[in-house]
């Protein structure tokens, strides 16, 4: 039971940092079947401490409800990144933001005041920026991703294509030095290429926990970035080998 009880944390904790995990990469990691990983998933739905999607499971501060605010992963260290990334937004911008819990803590915390345009293929950043009085929002439609819950397809990357913005927050889901920005998602990995080329200045932002990790599919070099926002101080020993690559740190 103890044993069982201990791979449930560690699918938890998985679940509730990287937001979306694949069954297959859980069973890797435990060292167990599928089969058994699909169980812990099922019962740890039961319990209300996960959503189970196809292929997988999804955090309960994932989807974009009242009651999910409450279970958002690192509250304290996202609220840490919003705050510092803030300092990068300037009147008149145009910004172009992905999804996740971090941008969406860097949206919630946007000044009244700030008269700017953003773009976003995320349907819950594109609701939480309506509520800001002087945004102008534009949302890049397509097909909705359901897991994701960010639009994806050719209608969204051709409309990414024909734009050039000041900006991007990217949220981040593996980062690595050598490994640079990667993704288990196809059609997310394609989005979030096509919203570096569409950018003049990328920004990640990202909780520490996540650094040093790697997916099978690339989105870019860590050199296509040129700023990282951690909860960190920007000369933690942790940083040291994103900045020895020419990467602003704050």
């Amino acid at each position: 039971m103890a044993k069982n009880l201990n791979r449930q944390e560690i699918i938890l904790h998985e679940v509730r940092m990287h937001s979306r995990v694949l069954l297959s990469d859980l069973a890797q990691k435990l060292n167990v079947s599928s089969d058994t990983v699909r169980r812990d998933i099922k019962e740890l739905d039961k319990l209300g401490k996960l959503k189970k999607v196809h292929g997988g499971a999804i955090s309960i501060g994932f989807h974009y409800n009242n009651d999910a605010i409450k279970d958002i992963y690192a509250f304290e260290s996202k609220t840490v990144i919003a705050q510092k990334a803030l300092q990068l937004i300037e009147n008149k911008n145009v910004v172009l933001i992905s999804g996740g819990t971090t941008n969406l803590e860097l949206v919630k915390h946007l000044p009244d005041s700030l008269n700017a345009v953003f773009f976003t293929p995320s349907l819950p950043i594109a609701i939480e920026l309506l509520s800001h009085p002087n945004i102008e929002v534009i949302f890049i439609g397509g097909r909705l991703s359901r897991n994701a819950q960010i639009s994806v397809g050719g209608s969204a990357l051709n409309t990414l294509a024909g734009i050039k913005v000041d900006i991007c927050f990217l949220g981040t889901g593996y980062l690595d030095s050598d490994g640079g920005l990667t993704s288990f998602d196809w059609e997310v990995v394609q989005m979030k290429k096509a919203m570096i080329i569409a950018s003049k200045k990328v920004v990640l932002l990202t909780i520490s926990e996540k650094l040093n990790t790697t997916q099978r599919y690339k989105i870019c070099e860590i050199q296509s970035i040129d700023t990282l926002i951690t909860e960190l101080d920007s000369d933690s020993e942790m940083l040291k080998p994103y900045s020895d690559k020419n990467i602003n740190i704050l």
